[in-house]
């Protein structure tokens, strides 16, 4: 078959079996908690400078534009819409796509086309169970978590520049945000950043699981991998948003 229906079926089985050994509890904790550090720790840094930024740069444009409107108490409410619904899952995904993903799928990559993964099967341990089960796991618990945090900052950001430059009060900014978000954006958006981690860590596995060619191959199973993870992520977060938020809503009645 043609390489992307092979692996677009090996992203399918790999993810499939991954998901079902963390169901039955065949967790390789060692290689988990390497994988965990990774995505969480050493990626927070980079999630929350860009966060950060995002936050600042939304508040200029929000600001600058209700301020003529007179509905500058609305600001902090939209901002908090815009960044627990949208911005944090996406950004927060598309840097741990770029950062761990391509990690995932380089090393991935070398081990095969060096034949290590067929060292693992001659000494009686399953690929899926050491290499790719792990990074899953570590996709799925480290995405939401950073995603809560990289929220907070990003509101954090906010609230810091709309109150130094632009006079406006961060109990304005606060009250209103907590009058417009409820506890469904948190959960939604968390929901997102799981889904997210989960693609990004079967397709890059996948991908870097299917490498051949040698060092040519490696790189092309890198690009291709955090370009496919990148598409999904905004397919997927057009299906989840007509999902959870289709319909008219009433977010922002309590901050007019």
């Amino acid at each position: 078959p043609p390489k992307s229906l092979w692996r677009t079926i090996a992203a399918v089985v790999l993810g499939g079996q991954a998901l079902v050994r963390i169901l039955q509890g065949k967790i390789h904790w060692k290689n988990t908690l390497d994988q965990l550090n990774m995505v969480g720790p050493r990626s927070l840094g980079v999630c929350l400078l860009t966060a950060a930024f995002v936050g600042m740069v939304f508040t200029i444009q929000f600001i600058r534009e209700f301020a003529k409107l007179g509905l500058t108490r609305s600001v902090g409410g939209v901002l908090a819409l815009a960044l627990s619904r949208e911005l944090t899952p996406v950004v927060t995904s598309i840097i741990v796509a770029g950062r761990v993903g391509s990690a995932f799928a380089a090393e991935l990559g070398t081990m095969q086309v060096s034949e290590q993964t067929d060292s693992l099967r001659v000494l009686g341990s399953d690929p899926v169970d050491y290499l790719i089960t792990p990074r899953v796991m570590a996709c799925m618990v480290a995405g939401p978590i950073l995603n809560l945090l990289c929220f907070c900052m990003g509101m954090g950001a906010s609230v810091l520049l709309a109150d130094t430059v632009y006079n406006v009060s961060c109990n304005v900014i606060l009250d209103s945000a907590m009058r417009a978000i409820s506890s469904w954006d948190v959960i939604t958006s968390m929901i997102k950043c799981w889904v997210f981690g989960t693609i990004i860590a079967t397709v890059s596995c996948a991908w870097g699981y299917t490498t051949t060619g040698g060092a040519k191959g490696v790189g092309e199973s890198t690009t291709s991998a955090v370009v496919i993870s990148l598409v999904l992520i905004f397919v997927f977060d057009f299906a989840l948003s007509l999902l959870f938020f289709s319909g008219q809503g009433d977010a922002l009645k309590a901050c007019v």
